[in-house]
């Protein structure tokens, strides 16, 4: 399989993944609660297989240097992601807005990069 296969593969699985989060940010921002649990886990399921896929071609056959920024900015999203749900959901506290929009922030610039790689380069 070549590198922007694995690419375009990763992006529709950001896309279901960022479909999620926004259900989730639809929740946390108009209901004024947390997002259930499992939701979260789902969620951070997809985006940790759409990154281990784009990490996966950028180490076996090589990707453009927007999918390696991607990359790594989508790993700040992901590490924003975990402290979400480790350090507030996990103890049941509400989410912090400025927390859930700048891991949101982080992921979709991520998610346009690597978009912009596997279509467009």
């Amino acid at each position: 399989m070549d590198h922007m296969t694995m690419l375009q593969a990763a992006v529709v699985i950001f896309a279901i993944a960022a479909g999620g989060g926004l259900l989730m940010a639809g929740i946390r921002f108009f209901a004024n609660i947390n997002p259930p649990a499992w939701m979260a886990m789902v969620h951070g399921l997809l985006a940790a297989s759409g990154l281990t896929l784009a990490i996966f071609a950028a180490l076996t056959v090589g990707v453009p240097a927007s999918a390696q920024l991607a990359i790594v900015l989508l790993v700040f999203a992901a590490a924003g992601g975990a402290f979400l749900i480790l350090g507030y959901q996990w103890k049941q506290r509400l989410l912090p807005t400025t927390i859930v929009i700048g891991h949101a922030t982080v992921a979709v610039i991520g998610f346009g990069l690597l978009a912009k790689a596997a279509f467009l380069s």
